[in-house]
C-alpha cells in the first residue's frame, strides 16, 4: 500500500496532523516499505499457478496438488506438461487411453503399446492381466514407468512391463 492509501485509513484525527517532515509522515514511510514485498508477490502469484511459468521449486508442490506425486524422471518440462495435463488424465484414469495419455505425457513418446489379451503359458488368455510394451530408450526410467502403470491401470489387473528394441527398418 501507498503511503496516501494508509493514511486513508487513519482515524480523521491523524490525517489531520500529516504533513511533510511530521512523525507520522515517517512512520506512514515505513509502513509503504514493509508493505511492498508482499505486494510484489501478490502482483506475481498468477505465475505461480501455470505450470509453465511456475518456478522450478514449485513445480512438484503444484504437482502435488493435483494429485501428481511421481518419481518423474524424464525431467521438469515433463512434468510441467503432467501438471498442465491433469485434468484429462483424471478423466481418463483406470482406462486404456488414460493410462497411454499419461506414458506419453511423462515421456514424450509415443510409441508404447498396451496389450489387454496377453497369451498364458498355456497359450490362452490371462485374465485380468496388462502387458506394456515401452521403448527400450526408456529402460533407465523404469520405476517412474512402475509407478505410472500402477497407479492409472484398473486395480483389479496386474501387469508387466517390457522393454522393446525398434525392429529393424522401423521409423
Amino acid at each position: 500500500m501507498k503511503r496516501d492509501d494508509i493514511a486513508r485509513l487513519l482515524p480523521g484525527i491523524f490525517q489531520r496532523t500529516r504533513g511533510e517532515g511530521t512523525l507520522l509522515e515517517g512512520l506512514l514511510g515505513v509502513m509503504e516499505a514493509l508493505h511492498a514485498p508482499a505486494e510484489a508477490a501478490l502482483a506475481q502469484l498468477p505465475t505461480f499457478f501455470h505450470p509453465a511459468r511456475a518456478p522450478e521449486r514449485f513445480v512438484p508442490f503444484l504437482a502435488r496438488w493435483v494429485d501428481l506425486e511421481l518419481p518423474v524422471t524424464t525431467g521438469l518440462g515433463r512434468l510441467r506438461e503432467l501438471v498442465a495435463a491433469a485434468v484429462e488424465l483424471s478423466r481418463w484414469r483406470g482406462t486404456a487411453r488414460g493410462l497411454s495419455l499419461f506414458l506419453e505425457t511423462a515421456t514424450g513418446r509415443s510409441d508404447f503399446v498396451l496389450e489387454q489379451r496377453v497369451p498364458g503359458p498355456d497359450g490362452r488368455p490371462r485374465p485380468f492381466h496388462l502387458r506394456v510394451r515401452a521403448p527400450a530408450a526408456l529402460e533407465p526410467h523404469r520405476a517412474m514407468l512402475e509407478a505410472i502403470i500402477a497407479r492409472e491401470k484398473p486395480a483389479s489387473l496386474t501387469h508387466e512391463l517390457l522393454f522393446e528394441r525398434p525392429s529393424p527398418g522401423a521409423s
